[in-house]
């Protein structure tokens, strides 16, 4: 039997126009409760779906392309993923208008076994513009990607961004599990470069893990937080926290806010990782660990010793980075991978 899981610190009473630096700057996972309450969109869900579809067809864009809808099998019990053998996925991918999206939700919203829809990651300036500016929170400066998730009982499996994340949940309610960075090699991830959304994931279904399969992640049971969330409430997801997101409704929209604490030129980690399984991985051990103390040197414990000794106008990458020298890194970077 797994271990009850620890739930998720939670915040009451949050002003919406002033959420707390604290947390968005923050690197432990918090729930912001009913901080989006007052959202017309979370207000028509408290009603019925029916009303909160009507709702969201009131900003559709009628020349908009279609979305991406990700669908499976009602055999997969909403479970995204790959199928049996790792070599494909057990869901197909159809391009529809959003307004056929939310018609099939309600039709299969009473059938006790349906297929698994899901619209994923849709920009919401694109497909439902107008839609912020009566359902939106205040993140101080930043400047985040806001998306709108629509589907039926769904669930992601259990990844990693590298943005930080608040996700609202607008209408149904979800059940968050989250883990800590560290527990990666609990999770038994799959590959890295063959993914079901672009993310790698875990491997286990935390609603029913196979331990004598994966018997690892009962250790990251234990460090695991657990939220469910209703209409208004929200979850701040620190960047590279593990996160399993289990829809729990017959029709459920999620809206969430992605942003980084770094300037918009620098490129993602997952980059250097790739490039580094290129060139360093196979490296026999001596030479292995001799660029594990570069990267050491260079990257994660650079200090005085490791540019001091050269005139500040003279370090080039070694001294503070900007966009023209990021650009011009990038490009020497892509002349040598493409030679």
């Amino acid at each position: 039997m797994p271990p009850p899981i620890e739930p998720i610190a939670e915040l009451h009473d949050v002003d919406p126009q002033a959420l707390p630096d604290a947390v968005l700057n923050g690197d432990q996972p918090m729930v912001l409760r009913d901080v989006a309450r007052h959202w017309p969109l979370a207000e028509a869900a408290r009603d019925s779906a029916t009303t909160a579809v009507d709702y969201l067809r009131r900003f559709e864009r009628r020349d908009a392309p279609p979305v991406v809808a990700t669908v499976g099998p009602p055999e997969i019990n909403g479970r995204f993923g790959y199928d049996a053998g790792l070599t494909g996925f057990n869901f197909r991918q159809e391009h529809v208008p959003l307004d056929v999206v939310l018609k099939t939700l309600l039709k299969y919203a009473q059938d006790p076994a349906p297929p698994a829809i899901y619209v994923a990651s849709t920009t919401i300036d694109t497909w439902l513009p107008g839609l912020r500016a009566e359902n939106d929170l205040d993140l101080g400066g930043r400047e985040p990607l806001a998306s709108i998730w629509i589907g039926n009982r769904t669930r992601v499996a259990a990844h990693q961004d590298v943005p930080d994340n608040l996700a609202c949940v607008a209408a149904g309610r979800r059940r968050v599990t989250l883990f800590p960075p560290e527990q990666l090699a609990n999770l038994y991830v799959g590959p890295l470069d063959f993914t079901p959304a672009g993310q790698p994931i875990s491997l286990v279904d935390p609603a029913a893990p196979d331990l004598e399969r994966f018997p690892r992640f009962a250790h990251a049971l234990h460090h695991a937080r657990v939220a469910e969330l209703a209409p208004g409430d929200a979850v701040f997801i620190p960047s590279m926290w593990w996160h399993h997101m289990e829809a729990l409704e017959p029709f459920n929209v999620l809206v969430n806010y992605w942003w980084r604490q770094t300037p918009a030129w620098m490129d993602t980690p997952m980059n250097a990782l790739m490039l580094a399984l290129m060139t360093v991985r196979d490296l026999p051990p001596a030479q292995r660990a001799t660029w594990q103390e570069v990267f050491r040197h260079y990257v994660f414990e650079p200090g005085e010793e490791t540019a001091g000794h050269i005139p500040e106008n003279a370090r080039r990458v070694l001294g503070p980075l900007d966009e023209t020298r990021a650009r011009e890194l990038r490009a020497r970077l892509l002349q040598r991978l493409n030679r």
